[in-house]
């Protein structure tokens, strides 16, 4: 049995993956160009792939490939429908950043709220000392129990942060894209007025054609001039060009992003030239990559594998 791992640093090289020595051979690299990936899976038996295209074209010659296991919840860069016709078994790992991706939100929102940045620059500028009273308050931060939260993607992370949320004393409010989210411990509100109520506005939907730039230069202009937009979700849900000009002016206070539509950051983004993290605060899609989230990640993929092995099915997606 063959194993091959396409993108061995997408879980960090602090992470082992020795477990997976336990069903054949392995062979790791770690990072795959597209044109390499036929040549490195041709005699696999299992591939390990995060976001190397799987198709027809990679995959043609690869004729003892029987499963695919993901370093990832999200699968769309396998053609599913050719593996279905080859018969080769699509699996993914869902909900194990959930804890991570949840804490990140929050400290990418606290951190905007209470502009620390600001207030660390004043200590560390050396304003601070020269300061006439014990206390500074030269930016102005509010509590999170005086505030509406609202929320886009209801699912796992999407309750957990309204949970936390809530526990911190804020409004809860959400808005379902599907129209098919009914969650009766949150009120539900409309699109506009989710963008008109909500003093942070959290995302965490899926990307779809519904999805797509839903926060957008028309949706920018609703929401507060102070409120804060927080995206863990996909880049493209926002509409970058509209959230720069909403930043540049003031249209809303500011923003929180771990995901962009281009990754890494293309050079013609214009969100690369906000530099005042006071108004903009941009991670690198790492929101996910806790220690405990990436161990986890491939723990569920050797159980993936493991159930394949003894012919049943876990966390299959075609």
């Amino acid at each position: 049995m063959k194993i091959v791992v396409l993108e061995r640093n997408s879980v960090g090289e602090d992470i082992s993956v020795d477990k997976l020595k336990e069903f054949g051979e392995l062979i790791c690299y770690k990072n795959t160009a597209y044109e390499e990936i036929p040549e490195r899976i041709k005699d696999a038996d299992i591939i390990i792939a995060n976001k190397s295209k799987l198709n027809e074209e990679t995959l043609k010659g690869a004729e003892k490939v029987k499963l695919i296991c993901e370093f990832a919840t999200g699968f769309d860069n396998v053609d599913i429908k050719y593996c279905r016709e080859r018969g080769i078994t699509v699996t993914n790992v869902s909900n194990y950043s959930t804890p991570a991706v949840v804490q990140h939100t929050f400290a990418l929102a606290l951190n905007l709220l209470e502009h620390i940045s600001y207030y660390d620059d004043f200590v560390k500028s050396g304003k601070y000392a020269k300061h006439n009273s014990f206390s500074y308050y030269g930016h102005l931060f509010y509590e999170l129990k005086s505030l509406t939260w609202g929320i886009i993607g209801m699912g796992n992370i999407g309750k957990e942060v309204a949970g936390i949320a809530k526990a911190f004393g804020c409004k809860v409010i959400y808005h379902s894209v599907t129209g098919k989210n009914n969650n009766k411990d949150y009120e539900q509100v409309s699109f506009d007025e989710l963008l008109e109520r909500s003093d942070i506005l959290s995302l965490h939907c899926p990307l779809s054609e519904l999805t797509h730039h839903i926060i957008d230069e028309a949706a920018l202009k609703k929401m507060k001039r102070s409120a804060i937009l927080i995206n863990v979700a996909r880049g493209a849900v926002v509409d970058k060009d509209a959230l720069y000009d909403a930043l540049i002016n003031g249209e809303i206070m500011a923003a929180g992003l771990d995901v962009l539509d281009t990754e890494p950051i293309s050079e013609d983004n214009p969100l690369a030239r906000i530099k005042d993290s006071e108004k903009l605060i941009i991670t690198p899609h790492m929101a996910w990559g806790s220690v405990e989230a990436r161990s986890r990640l491939v723990d569920i993929v050797c159980d993936n594998i493991d159930a394949f092995l003894k012919g049943e099915k876990l966390n299959v997606v075609n």
